[in-house]
């Protein structure tokens, strides 16, 4: 049996809010980077402005959440984050999953998708979910076709959610269903 933590690119680990921190710190003086993050205006944090964030969001979110670092396999180094919100876990067993790479020389390779996937995993196998969903914005087509890579599918559209730099973009919902997942990975 596989270490349901580790995959072919990356690996999760335990998420550490001043290490979280400081990596955001860097990585936010990138405005793209936060444009494909938040549809929020971009700012920028200092390392214990973020330490606090990081902190408070772990603390108050409780059991149902789970955040998790990810590295890249072969050097242990820091990429970015994912995390799982579980929304009702004994009843609709539905969640969002958030994912970020924080530097852009790390986009495009991969290590998102193969993140995405030990989520997914973890979600259906280890906390027996029915549903993943996350939201992502339309002008962020390298994202998309790593979600659909990995079995999600459209589910909806906020139509002109965002505006930016003078046009509305919208948001797109994706979801992926366990018994989608299934066939995917274990037919």
């Amino acid at each position: 049996m596989k270490d349901i933590f580790t995959g072919d690119l990356v690996r999760l680990s335990a998420f550490d809010p001043d290490e979280m921190a400081k990596a955001y710190t860097n990585w936010t003086r990138d405005s793209e980077l936060t444009r494909l993050f938040d549809g929020g205006a971009s700012v920028l944090h200092s390392a214990k402005a973020g330490t606090d964030f990081f902190e408070k969001m772990v603390k108050e979110d409780g059991p149902a959440n789970h955040f998790f670092s990810i590295r890249k396999l072969d050097d242990n180094r820091l990429l970015g984050d994912i995390n799982l919100d579980v929304i009702n876990q004994w009843g609709s067993r539905d969640s969002f999953v958030g994912l970020g790479i924080g530097d852009r020389n790390d986009w495009g390779r991969g290590y998102g998708t193969d993140a995405m996937k030990i989520i997914l995993r973890f979600a259906f196998t280890e906390i027996n979910l029915r549903r993943v969903t996350l939201t992502v914005f339309e002008y962020n087509p390298r994202a998309i076709r790593s979600y659909e890579k990995v079995g999600f599918r459209h589910e909806g559209r906020l139509r002109g959610a965002l505006l930016r730099d003078g046009k509305r973009w919208d948001m797109l919902y994706m979801g992926i269903l366990a018994e989608d997942w299934q066939e995917k990975y274990h037919a």
